[in-house]
């Protein structure tokens, strides 16, 4: 087992994808951050507070996992922290483009990181938060896509946007 790793994300909502990618990590190294990140110019559905209480919900039964919000860079928190793997999950070659793109920038800023990619399972190819938020706001069944913690807070907000 390595050192630190850090796993980032919105996770508005966390998603079952993740959690495997969280728990994953967590066999790979001694310990993972998931960082929530505190985007302002990305307009979530969940605050920052209930998204923390979700991602750690998900990833009780991982005692080496610690969830933690931040607001700058996440190379910013990687230094800070004396973490030097970012974690990235990836479902195709959307993805890693993206990801490559964002690996490169952090190298840039911080030249000791590195990017570990993880490609998705196969169950969890599919999965992506906004298509979750969006199939739950018609009342779709997505018991299979989220924690049973998520899907009830998801109920409760598009119940209550609909008051």
């Amino acid at each position: 087992m390595n050192g630190k790793a850090m796993f980032a994300g919105s996770f508005d909502p966390i998603t079952l994808g993740h959690v495997n990618i969280i728990e994953r990590s967590a066999k790979l190294f001694k310990k993972v951050y998931v960082v929530v990140a505190e985007n302002k110019e990305k307009k979530c559905l969940f605050s920052t507070e209930e998204r923390v209480f979700l991602v750690r919900d998900a990833v009780k039964h991982l005692e080496n996992v610690k969830v933690v919000s931040y607001s700058g860079l996440m190379v910013d928190y990687a230094r800070a922290n004396g973490i030097g793997i970012m974690i990235r999950g990836v479902r195709g070659l959307s993805d890693f483009s993206y990801e490559f793109e964002l690996a490169m920038n952090n190298k840039m800023i911080l030249p000791d990181i590195e990017t570990l990619f993880l490609p998705t399972e196969a169950s969890f190819f599919l999965l992506r938060s906004s298509q979750i938020k969006e199939m739950a706001s018609y009342g779709a069944d997505i018991s299979t896509m989220v924690t049973k913690e998520v899907e009830k807070a998801l109920k409760g907000k598009f119940e209550k946007n609909k008051k």
